[in-house]
């Protein structure tokens, strides 16, 4: 295997999914929780996986199908987020949500793992960072594209375990209702703002 192109193809995966979004919240938020935590992060790492293989071997034939399909999957991922974002809000408002977390309560697994399936899938940023971005800068690497593959579903894998485990060393800060409240909120916001950029084609 090229490592000088496994490193690269790292490289990049990071540098595309550490940006603040949708699904980097949600984990966020579950790792906090305790709740479901290696389902949750797992399913982010192999749905990316799954799209990165696809930019990889199939981009063309993918970006030929994208547009056809995007502004469906944009006002369905609009809608999703806008919804979303009000339970976050509601949560933040709401005393008695403030403390969800702290009490040991929350989603069942395949509601947990729906969301998180939704916020991956019906996002079509999604789609243009591993299917469309990745894919083409894979084929600056011909018979070394395994390698570069092989970098970015690494990536994808160290971010949301890192991020979904890593959350544990701010129990602490988050023991504190406030603090809760503020994280639902910024959520809240995170979700609107992503929704809104896919209304308008940002």
């Amino acid at each position: 295997m090229d490592f000088s192109t496994y490193m690269t193809g790292l490289t990049m995966g990071l540098t595309l999914i550490v940006a603040i979004g949708a699904q980097n919240a949600f984990v966020l938020r579950q790792g906090l929780r305790g709740e479901h935590v290696f389902a949750v992060v797992l399913t982010c790492a192999l749905s990316d996986a799954v799209l990165i293989t696809v930019g990889v071997t199939a981009f063309r034939h993918v970006t030929a199908i994208l547009p056809a399909l995007e502004p469906a999957m944009r006002y369905a991922g609009a809608a999703f987020l806008f919804w979303y974002g009000a339970k976050s809000l509601q949560s933040a408002l709401g005393p008695a949500n403030a403390l969800v977390a702290a009490s040991g309560t929350g989603a069942a697994l395949s509601t947990t793992l729906a969301t998180c399936l939704a916020l991956t899938w019906l996002n079509p940023h999604v789609y243009l960072d591993t299917v469309v971005l990745l894919g083409t800068i894979s084929t600056q690497f011909p018979g070394s594209q395994q390698a570069f593959w092989a970098g970015a579903v690494t990536s994808s894998f160290l971010f949301f375990f890192s991020l979904g485990y890593g959350a544990r060393w701010l129990r602490p800060v988050f023991a504190n209702p406030q603090a809760w409240r503020i994280l639902e909120g910024v959520i809240a916001l995170t979700m609107w703002l992503i929704a809104i950029k896919l209304l308008t084609g940002g």
